[in-house]
C-alpha cells in the first residue's frame, strides 16, 4: 500500500494558539494517537508519501529517523517531488499521479481542503482529518475499507 502522508493537520494537530512541544531534532512530537494509527498501517510492503509542506526541510533518511524517533519505522520512505510552482495540494498530488503510476491500494491522509475538489476516483482513497485533531482511531476503519 501507498500512503500519502502529509504531517501538520494530521500527525501533528495545527493549533494555530499552541506551539507543539518539539523533541530534539526540531521538529514536533507526533500525537500519540496518529502515531498509534499509522503503526497500525504500516507494514513491510507500505511505502510513505511524504506530501507535507516540510517535506523539503530534510532528506530521506533524515525523515526517517525524525519518525523513529518517534516510534514509527518506515523502510519505503519517498518524498514528492518539490514543484518550481507553488501549486496546491490538490494540484500537487494531481501532478504525481500523472507522472506515477500509483498503486490501486494508495490512499491520501491530510486535511487540506483543497483536496474536496479532487477527481472523484482520486477522491475516494482521501482519508481527511481534522485539522485540530489529526489522525484518530476513527480513520482506522475507514482507511481499511479503502484498502480491502
Amino acid at each position: 500500500m501507498l500512503i500519502l502522508l502529509d504531517i501538520d493537520g494530521v500527525m501533528v494537530p495545527a493549533r494555530a494558539w499552541q506551539q507543539p512541544a518539539l523533541l530534539s531534532d526540531g521538529f514536533p512530537a507526533f500525537s500519540l494517537q496518529a502515531v498509534s494509527v499509522l503503526k497500525e498501517l504500516i507494514e513491510p510492503s507500505t511505502r510513505i508519501l511524504l506530501t507535507s509542506s516540510h517535506r523539503s526541510r530534510w532528506n530521506v533518511e533524515e525523515w526517517k529517523d525524525i519518525f523513529l524517533r518517534r516510534g514509527i519505522r518506515i523502510d519505503e520512505f519517498e518524498l514528492m517531488d518539490t514543484q518550481p510552482i507553488i501549486l496546491s495540494r490538490k494540484d500537487e498530488i494531481l501532478h504525481w499521479l500523472t507522472q506515477h503510476a500509483p498503486p490501486g491500494d494508495f490512499i491520501i491522509i491530510d486535511d487540506d481542503s483543497s483536496l474536496h475538489d479532487l477527481p472523484a476516483h482520486v477522491k475516494a482513497r482521501l482519508v481527511h482529518t481534522a485539522p485540530l485533531i489529526g489522525l484518530t482511531t476513527q480513520h482506522l476503519q475507514t482507511i481499511r475499507q479503502l484498502c480491502i
